[in-house]
């Protein structure tokens, strides 16, 4: 494998939910495969993942059985969860320079910055209040498939 690339729970429920940007998160995780990129997360990952994909259950954008299966599926992708020491203090301290509402999304800047590697987000609100002066964040919505 080359450099890790921190990628975040949106990116990964666009590869089992048909959004209109699906395509751009399935081209974006084949890039990595051809390169022998290891996608790396915080520890809070899978718990993003579960989160969102019960509220939709809960709000029935999408039934329980198709849920369940689409959780299975989201959990199988090779992502490396990791973590360092401090890594909830550098997320408060990001959160807090960048008027961020809660620390989650800044517990993958954090790691990316640890690692020194590419961050790529789904999250257009994170990527705008952050892109200016962190140059390693990546909106899927920019990418462009070849």
């Amino acid at each position: 494998m080359t450099s890790p690339i921190c990628v975040d729970a949106g990116i990964l429920l666009k590869l089992v939910l048909q959004e209109p940007d699906s395509h751009l998160a399935e081209a974006l995780w084949q890039s990595w495969i051809s390169a022998g990129v290891q996608p790396v997360a915080p520890q809070l990952f899978p718990f993003e993942v579960t989160a969102v994909l019960r509220k939709l259950t809960y709000r029935g954008l999408i039934q329980t059985e198709i849920a369940e299966k689409m959780l299975e599926k989201a959990l199988q992708f090779d992502v490396a969860l990791q973590t360092f020491d401090g890594i909830h203090a550098r997320a408060w301290q990001l959160a807090t320079e960048f008027g961020r509402p809660t620390a989650y999304d800044t517990h993958y800047l954090a790691l990316a910055e640890h690692l020194g590697c590419a961050f790529w987000t789904a999250d257009l609100r994170l990527f705008n209040a952050v892109s200016e002066k962190l140059n390693r964040v990546h909106f899927l919505g920019n990418f462009k498939v070849s």
